[in-house]
């Protein structure tokens, strides 16, 4: 197993946030984005000059992903909605606007203490949605399968923190974090995710378990190997693990709270963690 240390981690942005989260690299706009929860703003940042950007939302704001037709598409406190465009975006430092193109629910499920958490664009399309009580109740939360037409599709009902999704190089694999649980946990993906009568995914089992004192998992990714990084809440690291569930490199954090990671950059060789 290989260890990095912190001197290996510079800041690629200096951002105030009460829950960073979501790191997503958009490769059309060549941009990084990201979400602070609590603070109901979407951030984007262009390592290329540097440009950052802010932007409000009407509500706490779990998860934001770049639609391939522009704009985004949300995981806010009462479902998922898009906006058709980012608009309304001000540097960094300025008052923050709301995003500016046209709005609508895809998904509007409003639950009293419950809000949206991370989520992930699945190979087909899909957006993977997650929710959570916002006391972290157990069992109060779920993952949910959003089509892009809308089309919903309970996978979990009996979630507390749903967290991290992602899937393997070839689609076959799902992994899949509820915090609470220490585990990063693996499904079959199903033949075609979403066709008509066949289940999205099946066979969940243990992929990986966070030990007792090293943290507890929240969000992850997939590398182009295949394999697992995940961010440890209270940990103060990154960890991989090999396609076969063996850790094999830990990247320590001069910051004892990272939430999530994602790949980026021209070449997707940068690894951003919020």
């Amino acid at each position: 197993m290989i260890t990095m240390d912190s001197s290996k981690v510079e800041v690629a942005v200096r951002a105030e946030a009460t829950l960073g989260e979501g790191p997503t690299w958009d490769p059309a706009a060549q941009r990084l984005i990201w979400v602070d929860i609590l603070g109901s703003r979407i951030h984007t940042y262009d390592p290329a000059s540097g440009r950052r950007t802010v932007m409000v939302t009407e509500q706490h704001v779990g998860a934001a992903k770049p639609r391939a037709g522009g704009g985004l598409v949300v995981n806010l406190r009462d479902g998922v909605g898009v906006y058709d465009a980012p608009g309304a975006a001000v540097a960094e430092g300025a008052d923050a606007g709301a995003p500016g193109g046209a709005f609508r629910w895809l998904h509007h499920e409003p639950v009293p203490g419950r809000r949206g958490n991370d989520a992930a664009v699945a190979p087909d399309g899909a957006l993977w949605a997650g929710t959570m009580d916002y006391g972290a109740a157990p069992g109060g939360g779920t993952l949910t399968r959003i089509a892009p037409d809308g089309t919903a599709t309970r996978i979990l009902d009996d979630v507390t923190i749903s967290n991290g999704t992602g899937w393997s190089p070839d689609h076959r694999l799902m992994y899949y974090v509820d915090t609470p649980t220490r585990r990063i946990d693996v499904f079959d993906v199903e033949g075609r995710s979403g066709e008509a009568g066949a289940p999205p995914v099946s066979g969940r089992r243990e992929f990986a378990t966070i030990e007792e004192g090293a943290g507890t998992p929240d969000g992850l990714t997939v590398d182009a190997d295949g394999c697992v990084w995940v961010a440890l809440w209270d940990g103060a690291a990154v960890r991989r693990y090999t396609p076969s569930g063996v850790l094999d490199l830990v990247l320590d954090l001069p910051v004892s709270l990272p939430t999530a990671c994602a790949f980026g950059g021209p070449d997707c060789t940068d690894l951003y963690i919020t």
